[in-house]
């Protein structure tokens, strides 16, 4: 018993420490220590998710849409500011919830619920790399089902993944779309800016219940397979900036991922590439579709076969 406490001490320790470190430097003593440690870990879950979720989107807004501006992405599917502010209320309204579900995950490993350890004392690097494959795999098969549960079960896509999907198509209204001078002023600039975060916004633009229900699958598969505390955490946090990366309309065309070529043709058809990572579980299950080649295969674009 009292190893197994020492053992669990660990992860309330380190937690606590993460919980420390975050909140010292954003928020004053007095306003976040008398709290339970639960709503410390909550707080900061939402905090640096806030955080990494605008300055992400900001600097890759900045340079694939400025400082190469018309290299990625042409000027004239630039998003209208009023899809954008729209898409920006729905993510940050839903913020509160997606960032609780990383606060119940840590609350149930330092529990003891789940086959999370926190030291490598007990496994050796082979096993911790076998294990994080078991760990993705999991993942990535319960993330698929539990997405096309969402547009084959009609109630749920209604009720919840419909808010998602309103966001499907890039914008063209761009009042600077015929701009062609390589001068503009500031107030330009701004706007120009402003209006670019909508591709990016749009991968949090959904349901909260919507986003946790695709994220339990990393809940679930620490009570299947034994996994580091940190990986578990990276994993969680990278799932939301994968999330974001795969709206931005730009292929990177890596095989097997699943990048964004493949997810802007599940937003233009509803019935393909429902994958998170990779487009392995689309493959098996026989829903996936390719981006066509264009321009001689030198550029990829996400079109309809």
């Amino acid at each position: 018993m009292a190893a197994e406490n020492g053992f669990l001490t660990q992860f309330v320790d380190e937690t606590t420490f993460y919980n420390r470190i975050v909140l010292s430097h954003l928020l004053p003593a007095n306003l976040w220590e008398p709290l339970p440690r639960f709503l410390q870990t909550w707080l900061r879950s939402y905090l640096t998710g806030n955080l990494f979720y605008f300055i992400s989107a900001f600097l890759w807004c900045f340079y694939i849409y400025y400082l190469k501006r018309n290299v990625y992405i042409p000027e004239d599917s630039i998003p209208t500011r009023k899809a954008m502010i729209q898409q920006i209320h729905v993510a940050v309204k839903g913020m509160p919830w997606y960032t609780l579900f990383p606060t119940v995950s840590e609350y149930m490993i330092e529990r003891g619920w789940t086959k999370c350890y926190s030291t490598l004392d007990q496994f050796n690097w082979f096993l911790c790399f076998v294990y994080i494959v078991l760990y993705l795999v999991i993942v990535e098969f319960g993330m698929y089902l539990v997405h096309k549960g969402l547009h084959d079960i009609k109630f749920l896509y209604k009720h919840l993944h419909a808010t998602h999907h309103m966001y499907n198509k890039q914008n063209t209204l761009s009042p600077f779309a015929g701009k062609s001078h390589p001068l503009i002023s500031k107030h330009t600039l701004s706007i120009h800016l402003l209006k670019t975060f909508l591709i990016f916004f749009s991968g949090f633009a959904s349901h909260p219940l919507d986003g946790i229900l695709q994220a339990a699958p990393h809940v679930i598969a620490l009570f299947i397979v034994p996994v580091h505390l940190i990986t578990h955490m990276s994993l969680l946090f990278l799932g939301g900036i994968w999330t974001t990366c795969i709206h931005d309309c730009i292929h990177g065309n890596i095989w097997p991922i699943m990048g964004a070529g493949y997810h802007t043709i599940h937003h233009t058809t509803y019935k393909h590439n429902y994958g998170q990572y990779t487009i392995c579980m689309d493959w098996m299950f026989g829903t996936l579709k390719v981006p066509v080649a264009e321009d001689n295969g030198l550029d990829q674009k996400a079109k309809c076969d």
